[in-house]
């Protein structure tokens, strides 16, 4: 198939980290020798901008206080609320020293996920780059809470004691195992449906763009896939976070 032909779609194109300054057209390859770790990217962009309406929300939308709250007001109780309602269910009171922190995991990436479907946007969290350094730093912090609040009995999480005595050696070394996986998996589950979804979306309109006016069966896929892709932004910032607090309750109560 040419080069030229309206069928030629690169769903993955949208991925690519480019600067913002320079040449838009530029090929991965030119990109990859531009870009350094000062240059500012789309990246860089769309994570100021997640930044900016987090804090619109939270602080702009919220200065008021009313007792008849706005609806920018309305939004950040009930987010407050159900984050905290998280926590306490899975991670008792003792979890909710660490709302702050577990509150700003989500925002960032309900707010990256959600951003990323505007068109001509950059979709941050479908970078393992984005995602990794979340996922190691909920990773490192629920160890380190572990040790800290419990000492040598954080190892507890490792040695299943109803498990006959035979059996418990093999089952400490799949846990051990299981642990430090977690930052993999972690990452990887958001990074992974952000960019399929983005890339499922990205064909239909290639094929849309393609057939013109009689692009309807295309349209109405591209309907459907985003339509299903508001829901998985807001259920991956869901997964992330909860899975954040069940790592957090083994932290802070390994014999349970």
């Amino acid at each position: 198939m040419s080069e030229e032909s309206p069928f030629n779609i690169h769903p993955m194109d949208q991925f690519v980290i480019k600067p913002l300054f320079g040449d838009a057209d530029m090929n991965i390859n030119e990109v990859m020798g531009t870009v350094q770790w000062y240059t500012p990217t789309n990246v860089t962009l769309w994570l100021g901008l997640v930044v900016i309406c987090v804090a619109l929300l939270f602080v702009m939308g919220t200065r008021g206080r009313a007792i008849v709250p706005s609806r920018a007001q309305s939004v950040a109780e009930m987010i407050y609320s159900f984050i905290r309602g998280m926590i306490v269910d899975i991670a008792g009171e003792d979890g909710l020293s660490y709302f702050p922190y577990i509150m700003t995991l989500f925002l960032f990436i309900l707010f990256a996920n959600v951003l990323g479907l505007l068109p001509y946007s950059f979709t941050v969290t479908s970078h393992i780059a984005v995602t990794g350094v979340l996922a190691m730093a909920v990773f490192l912090t629920v160890t380190l809470v572990g040790f800290i609040k419990n000492g040598g009995k954080f190892l507890k999480i490792f040695w299943i004691s109803e498990a006959p005595l035979a059996l418990r050696p093999i089952l400490a070394a799949i846990e051990v195992i299981s642990y430090f996986v977690r930052p993999i998996s972690h990452s990887i589950r958001l990074a992974g449906n952000m960019m399929a979804g983005h890339a499922v979306i990205k064909v239909f309109a290639g094929f849309a763009g393609a057939l013109g006016i009689g692009a309807v069966a295309p349209i109405i896929a591209i309907m459907a896939v985003y339509g299903l892709e508001l829901l998985v932004v807001v259920i991956q910032a869901y997964v992330f976070t909860i899975l954040t607090c069940v790592y957090l309750k083994d932290a802070l109560h390994p014999g349970h």
